[in-house]
């Protein structure tokens, strides 16, 4: 259970790192870092300043956690970046510290997949259980909920927010919210259905995917007012916990919820 550092890995002094903790060859874990136990930080990954690690975690060689935010408003100022416990950060990914006008924290839950390439910027607010496929991009700012699966070279505009059990496709570029349970894709996304393989994989009951599907139809297929329906709705169909986590995170979206490509 003891910590390891490979003789050319550079330490600072004021770095905490927990039991059991590898630290490989060229690593640099820079000062007011902790990581915590049984974490694996490979040969020529680097953990800057102000980052949290918690247990369990393997950032692999090349990516970068905890850097400056890209904002031009950032100065300098203390701000910070927490991960939870068993995320996988993979070879050159970058995550982001917060900035002053954002909060002044990036949250990263656990166990998360990050996959080659992919970018959690400044503000960032990601769950549990997600995967961001390789060069997946998150701008600042932007809310993923858990259970999510970003495609790759995809493009997440910042402020945006993505509820849990989404699905967004590869090389699609989202630019409003996209609501829970939804399948997202195309050069602009545009709704394209519930995402069913993951809800059945995930042990969604027939009954709960019906409800879900005839709540899509009825918000998205019909040419009713949208505070008619979301009322009719939730009169119908309200009794699932499910339609009512889709209906309050349609209500309460500031940018506006993507929608189905007009035929």
């Amino acid at each position: 259970m003891s910590t390891t550092i490979h003789p050319t890995a550079i330490v600072h002094p004021r770095a905490q790192l927990g039991l059991d903790v590898r630290i490989g060859p060229y690593a640099i874990i820079e000062e007011d870092v902790r990581i915590g136990d049984g974490s694996v930080i490979d040969a020529s990954a680097h953990v800057k300043c102000f980052t949290t690690l918690g247990t369990d975690n393997h950032v692999f060689s090349m990516a970068c956690v905890g850097g400056e935010p890209q904002d031009l408003k950032f100065h300098g100022e203390i701000t910070t970046l927490v991960i939870g416990d068993r995320n996988k950060i993979r070879e050159f990914s970058t995550i982001h510290r917060g900035t002053e006008g954002g909060g002044g924290i990036t949250t990263v839950g656990s166990d998360n997949l990050m996959m080659a390439y992919s970018h959690i910027a400044h503000d960032c607010t990601v769950g549990n259980n997600n995967v961001l496929a390789n060069a997946a991009t998150l701008a600042g700012h932007v809310t993923v909920g858990d259970h999510v699966v970003v495609g790759g070279l995809s493009a997440t505009h910042q402020f945006v927010q993505i509820g849990d059990f989404a699905f967004i496709g590869g090389k699609t570029g989202v630019a409003q919210d996209v609501p829970p349970f939804m399948l997202a894709v195309g050069e602009r996304a545009s709704l394209r259905g519930l995402n069913l393989i993951g809800l059945r994989r995930f042990g969604f009951t027939s009954e709960e995917i019906q409800a879900l599907k005839a709540t899509y139809k009825l918000i998205w297929r019909s040419n009713q007012e949208r505070n008619e329906v979301l009322q009719q709705v939730e009169t119908e169909l309200g009794h699932f916990p499910q339609v009512m986590k889709l209906l309050d995170f349609i209500r309460s979206s500031k940018r506006g919820t993507i929608t189905p490509e007009r035929l």
